[in-house]
């Protein structure tokens, strides 16, 4: 038997997050399961992973499934999405699925441009666009991008990250303007510098008192945080919006 969802959470809902398989992705699967919902961990190499916190989310009471597609791919995300809709609406979106692929632009490849725009930009429409009209007819939705600091900020060596998630609020803020008479919210959580093995090694103390003014790495939990209050109904009447989880980088 799942745990009660806490005080504010929506009714439990069916819920889908990309790069589940992450440390982000996952600490927001756990989060969303504790909150009663239904979670697809979603993944596309990293699926023993997946199926772990998976088993991990159903011993702790909660209610999950893995699911798998390149989010780059059109055809593959249409097919698997179709799949898990036959059993009902998506109901929350979050969109975490990302990648890094770092150089100065000068010396940046075509395919490292394209590849981070792929993931974040083609993989927001291929993840978005099957969801939303059953969303619509549901007439309650909840769509999560997470977003970076970069975009906000920018970052030496990340102009395709920046350029990625920087379209990711672009499109978040005119998709909330299509669908906000429809009880579907759009919003975007942008992380600063969170701890995870991307980054460990890349900061040391001095450099995080440098660049964060509450002096400390983030946590995924403190994400996952944000991202429990945007899908919850407590947070109905926010859409649109771009919240930054950085210690106060932006």
């Amino acid at each position: 038997m799942s745990a009660s969802p806490p005080a504010g959470s929506a009714a439990p809902k069916r819920a889908l997050v990309t790069g589940g398989s992450g440390r982000i992705g996952g600490a927001i699967c756990r989060r969303l399961a504790h909150d009663g919902h239904f979670v697809y961990v979603h993944c596309h190499r990293g699926l023993e992973v997946a199926h772990a916190l998976v088993r991990d989310i159903l011993e702790g009471g909660g209610r999950a499934a893995t699911i798998a597609f390149d989010v780059t791919d059109t055809e593959a995300a249409r097919g698997a999405l179709e799949a898990a809709l036959a059993a009902g609406p998506i109901q929350i979106l979050i969109n975490n699925a990302g990648v890094h692929d770092d150089a100065v632009l000068p010396g940046m490849s075509a395919a490292q441009w394209r590849r981070v725009i792929d993931v974040s930009v083609n993989g927001f429409y291929n993840a978005t666009q099957p969801l939303l009209m059953p969303m619509i007819r549901a007439r309650w939705g909840r769509i999560v991008s997470v977003s970076s600091v970069a975009a906000l900020i920018g970052n030496k060596g990340q102009v395709n990250y920046a350029a990625a998630k920087g379209a990711l609020h672009s499109a978040t803020r005119a998709l909330a303007l299509e669908v906000a008479t429809r009880g579907v919210t759009v919003n975007v959580v942008a992380p600063g510098i969170i701890a995870t093995p991307m980054t460990e090694g890349l900061f040391d103390a001095r450099a995080i008192e440098r660049l964060v003014p509450m002096n400390r790495l983030g946590t995924p939990a403190e994400v996952a945080g944000v991202v429990s209050f945007l899908t919850s109904d407590d947070a109905a009447y926010v859409t649109g919006q771009v919240i930054s989880v950085s210690g106060g980088m932006a």
